[in-house]
């Protein structure tokens, strides 16, 4: 196997599927991936564990990590609202010598693959249309009628950087996009079957 110091960006609009297929790579491949846990300033939703689905942070903890050089990318998505990665997490994941795989907003994996350039694959997950992904946001039922006016309108801009990144999976079939990132990450990596 090749050295593993190298990094997967899965990234797209909210509701596109990028961390259903985050999770089917990292269950797929659990001896290769070690999956890079954002921080955000956002409230925790539900089940979500600090440490495990984020590191929940206040916005001033937040503000004190980007100043003192903390986080590896980092963007206010809305008013106080932060999200971004720390950089430990990439040495975290690194020392266990396994790849880094991200789940993250265009903006922020446009960073990490200008940072990383060749080292890292940075993978655009499309729904197969806007009203598909903005009825798999109504279904969620996580957001309230102001947040999902937000993030539709977040949406209509994300998908325009879909062609600057290195490939676009189209997740209509899931389970033919799971087929396609594992083949693209394969390939990547130059794993042996």
């Amino acid at each position: 196997m090749n050295d593993l110091h190298k990094c997967i960006v899965l990234t797209a609009p909210s509701g596109a599927g990028k961390t259903t297929i985050k999770k089917y790579l990292l269950e797929t491949y659990p001896d290769i991936f070690g999956f890079s846990v954002s921080a955000t300033t956002r409230s925790a939703r539900g089940n979500e564990e600090d440490g495990v689905d984020y590191y929940f942070l206040s916005p001033d903890e937040f503000k004190e990590k980007i100043t003192s050089g903390d986080m590896l990318e980092y963007e206010e998505v809305y008013e106080n609202q932060f999200y971004g990665t720390l950089k430990s997490e990439v040495d975290r994941i690194w020392s266990q010598n396994k790849c880094v795989i991200f789940d993250i907003d265009v903006k922020g994996a446009e960073n990490i693959k200008a940072t990383y350039g060749s080292q890292c694959l940075a993978i655009f997950v499309q729904p197969p249309s806007l009203n598909v992904l903005i009825e798999r946001l109504k279904a969620r039922n996580t957001e309230s009628d102001e947040n999902l006016r937000k993030r539709i309108a977040r949406v209509k801009e994300e998908m325009s950087y879909k062609n600057r990144f290195d490939k676009i999976i189209v997740n209509d079939v899931l389970e033919d996009a799971y087929r396609e990132a594992s083949k693209l990450i394969e390939q990547y990596l130059a794993l042996e079957k």
